[in-house]
């Protein structure tokens, strides 16, 4: 079984989905490999890196028709799609419920594909789950920039000049972003607050340090672990209760985002008007919509004296690191799927049902044909 790497060709995109050392891990286990050639340059591997560890570094048209398993982070392009055929196996993140035309189009090749951002939040799933490990890096990396954006310091301190008083810092959504920015931000020595629909999310917040804003959430549950989109009913609640801290804060951090739906807008344009000369606001829901209402994927915008960045959930800007972790997330999958590097074709398995999107050209839900 040939496992082909290809370079992402997605705007601004520094990752690749597998690293030299999972390269290794993967050879060993009895698969071969082939690399794009400079897959891996923007993530800091060169292509002597792959081909030390037995891999095999070829032109893009190559891996296509050698490998049976394309391997991607971002979901294939129709570009992509022009060299796919019936014999291959596709593994990205799909995003497959708002593209739906993609999952049109993978189904007409005849080839399979399993999308990675539909990776169930069960426990034997943990160490594949790509969307956690990556926004893990994501959650830090919105305290390093909104640090070097801001005109403040995080921490309380005691010169002989005076005293600085600590920054404030508000996070929306207590997810696995919200937690590391929460843990970020409270080393840092700053002054944290959030918030988050789903209640159970309280204690980890205090366990960080954090106070947590508590909004009654009257039967708004998680969905499989995932949060949901909430009520307007809440998220006029949520708004009374979070806009004291909002308009304190120095710096607000959102992670608020439904698969497979827009992003909740949590904060508007007449709430910027309301905030501190000089706050700065981190959305990382920016590529589904954005949690601020004046948000622009990959643009800054400055709103009566608030500074709005409006980025992603996917860490480029830490390529390194976030290109191991997804890559041992893929080797993970890999080795789930298959036995001595034959595929097991479980579809009845949970993993295997909510992952595997399109087979040999019929698209699926949930184990069943459609």
């Amino acid at each position: 079984m040939k496992i082909g790497i290809l370079k992402e060709t997605q705007k601004g995109e520094r990752r690749v989905s597998i690293s030299p050392t999972i390269s290794k891990q993967l050879i060993d286990k009895g698969f071969e490999v082939i690399v794009e050639e400079d897959a891996g340059i923007s993530s800091s591997f060169k292509n002597s890196d792959y081909t030390n560890v037995g891999a095999v570094v070829e032109k893009r048209g190559v891996v296509y028709k050698e490998a049976n398993i394309l391997v991607k982070i971002n979901p294939f392009t129709e570009e992509d799609l022009k060299l796919v055929d019936k014999s291959h196996i596709l593994m990205s993140q799909l995003f497959h419920k708002s593209n739906p035309e993609l999952i049109k189009s993978i189904a007409e090749k005849g080839a399979t594909a399993f999308s990675m951002d539909a990776m169930p939040r069960i426990s034997r799933a943990q160490d594949m789950d790509v969307l956690s490990s990556q926004s893990n890096l994501a959650g830090y990396k919105a305290v390093i920039l909104g640090a070097y954006e801001m005109t403040k310091i995080f921490p309380l301190m005691m010169t002989a000049a005076g005293t600085i008083t600590p920054s404030r810092v508000l996070i929306y959504g207590v997810g696995v972003a919200g937690l590391q920015a929460i843990a970020t931000a409270k080393r840092l020595g700053a002054v944290v607050e959030a918030t988050d629909i789903r209640l159970e999310t309280k204690e980890q917040t205090e366990s960080l340090g954090a106070k947590f804003i508590t909004v009654d959430n009257k039967g708004e549950e998680s969905e499989g672990g995932y949060a949901k989109a909430a009520s307007e009913d809440y998220a006029r609640r949520q708004k009374e209760a979070v806009n004291k801290s909002l308009f304190q804060a120095d710096l607000v951090i959102t992670t608020a985002m439904v698969p497979g739906r827009k992003s909740p807008i949590l904060i508007t344009e007449e709430q910027v008007k309301q905030m501190k000369n000089g706050a700065v606001i981190i959305d990382l829901a920016a590529a589904q919509g954005g949690n601020c209402e004046l948000s622009v994927m990959d643009k800054t915008i400055i709103k009566d004296g608030v500074k709005i960045i409006g980025t992603t959930i996917s860490p480029e800007s830490v390529s390194t690191n976030a290109s191991d972790l997804y890559a041992k997330n893929m080797y993970n999958f890999i080795m789930h799927l298959t036995d001595e590097t034959n595929f097991k074709w479980e579809l009845e398995e949970e993993i295997t049902d909510q992952t595997l999107i399109v087979k040999d050209g019929t698209i699926r839900q949930n184990g069943n044909i459609k």
